[in-house]
């Protein structure tokens, strides 16, 4: 096969892969309304947020549960051995009492997994702050 036509294979290859992941990986757009309605009476991201009613969430992804400084949280959330991992969380956002018991967070949680996906990918937009 001629380099040319390696190199356009390669390149199809990896972008059908990458796309798929795109998708996959959700709409911070959308993340960022959903977080506005559900999440941001008790939650703040970006460069002015701070604990209040819940923790902030600015590089929750891969953090210790129960560790930031400006917020008290529950003795099951800070002896919970949890670390936020994308997948710990989407858990925890579709059922909060499964993953944490005895957490004090008053929520629902939400079942829809593109929802899910959308906020993930809204709050890892924060991840360097």
């Amino acid at each position: 096969m001629k380099p040319a036509a390696l190199l356009t294979l390669a390149l199809i290859l990896a972008t059908g892969f990458t796309g798929t992941a795109a998708v996959a990986a959700g709409d911070a757009e959308a993340g960022a309304r959903l977080f506005s309605k559900t999440c941001g009476g008790c939650h703040s991201v970006g460069e002015n947020a701070r604990g209040g009613f819940g923790p902030q969430l600015n590089g929750i992804i891969d953090r210790q549960a129960g560790t930031t400084a400006d917020y008290q949280y529950s003795d099951a959330m800070k002896n919970s051995g949890v670390v936020w991992t994308r997948d710990k969380l989407a858990a925890y956002i579709e059922a909060p009492k499964k993953v944490v018991s005895g957490t004090r967070m008053i929520f629902w949680g939400i079942s829809d997994p593109q929802k899910i996906d959308n906020l993930l990918a809204y709050l890892e937009t924060f991840q360097g702050q």
